[in-house]
């Protein structure tokens, strides 16, 4: 007998779009588009699956919005240009048709950039050679190279690409986008504190780092106007340094949540390997709790929360508003219907599940 998981199941309305259900899927890299950016049949497949399993809300994977510097990996999808955007047309469509949502995560690389069919080289806040090595698995090779500092003519480039990329996504007919503010890319990167090594407006103290983020939000809300949902993703780990934290820890969640509440976010999309557990050592309190405090707008929450006893926990004590699944959905494709009718969940599989969309068999689309 299936279980009553009330607050997983329930409506919920973010700034006027109105989720079915309190179950989203993540953002997740696929490469799977053509070399040029645009969208496939097998991607289109893809996202219907997961509206056609119930999850009532879609956030795609990040969506390069420039022909400069933005692209991060090879076959990674763009919406810089009206032949990229128009690719969305049937994905949306098809999302739609299954009576859910979907919003498009903008993403620049900067820094991690590790395949871009634009340039050979790579910009960041400032000339810091990133941690960790390029993704094996997203067809990167070796240690990723040295950036150029950013001009501010670069980081004004930037922020018209976020504009224009939404512009495009609201055109095309998505129902909102998602700032990728997180996992250590261009915006984390003015962020972070090692990597942010300028002596401008731009860096420093935390008010300083979290500017870009803060003025790329202003800018694309003034763009889209109110009755467009946006939202932003944040982080402290990241891809290619997954253990680290914030230097000053709860004040600067408040710092960051709060500017970005009042730059006019819609939602606050929190992604930490486990949603869960404590924001920083010696506290209890998650990041999740730390957005919802400081941030006063709804939070999404990411990480570690296929389990649906944990998922339902989590909402029906106010930490967060909704949750996204990325593991979990990649394992069941269907994991709201299987949760809502009660049916056995798959576990996750890494060789068996975490595969690019093109190495997927057609049977399993």
């Amino acid at each position: 007998m299936a279980k009553n998981y009330e607050k997983l199941f329930s409506e919920i309305d973010i700034a006027g779009l109105t989720l079915k259900n309190r179950v989203a899927l993540a953002p997740m890299t696929r490469i799977s588009a053509t070399d040029n950016g645009v969208v496939t049949e097998r991607m289109e497949k893809y996202y219907t699956k997961f509206a056609k399993g119930g999850f009532s809300l879609i956030i795609t994977e990040g969506i390069y919005p420039d022909e400069k510097y933005s692209q991060g990996y090879f076959n990674q999808p763009g919406i810089a240009n009206d032949i990229q955007a128009a690719s969305w047309k049937n994905v949306i469509e098809s999302v739609h048709e299954q009576d859910s949502k979907i919003i498009a995560q903008l993403m620049h690389a900067g820094a991690l950039s590790q395949g871009n069919i634009y340039q050979d080289s790579t910009i960041g806040p400032s000339a810091v050679k990133p941690k960790g090595k390029q993704l094996a698995f997203y067809k990167g090779e070796g240690e990723f190279a040295l950036p150029k500092e950013m001009t501010l003519e670069d980081i004004q480039d930037v922020k018209n690409s976020f504009v224009n990329a939404a512009k495009n996504a609201k055109e095309v007919g998505f129902d909102g986008v998602e700032i990728h503010g997180a996992n250590g890319y261009i915006l984390d990167q003015f962020l972070t504190d090692y990597t942010n090594q300028r002596t401008d407006e731009y860096g420093g103290s935390t008010e300083k780092r979290v500017k870009l983020l803060v003025e790329v939000t202003q800018e694309i809300r003034k763009a889209v106007g109110e009755d467009f949902t946006v939202g932003i993703r944040i982080s402290q780990a990241k891809v290619n340094d997954p253990h680290h934290k914030w230097a000053g820890k709860e004040k600067d969640a408040e710092i960051i949540f709060s500017s970005l509440a009042n730059a006019g976010v819609d939602f606050i999309h929190i992604t930490e390997p486990k949603a869960n557990e404590a924001a920083f050592e010696g506290s209890s309190v998650t990041l999740v709790d730390l957005a919802k405090q400081y941030g006063q707008v709804p939070v999404i929450a990411n990480g570690s929360l296929e389990n649906p006893d944990k998922a339902e926990q989590m909402l029906a004590t106010g930490h967060a508003d909704l949750i996204t699944l990325g593991k979990g959905a990649l394992a069941n494709q269907d994991w709201p219907n299987k949760v809502k009718h009660g049916e056995p969940l798959e576990e996750f599989n890494a060789q068996n599940h975490l595969l690019p969309i093109a190495d997927v068999k057609e049977r399993e689309m």
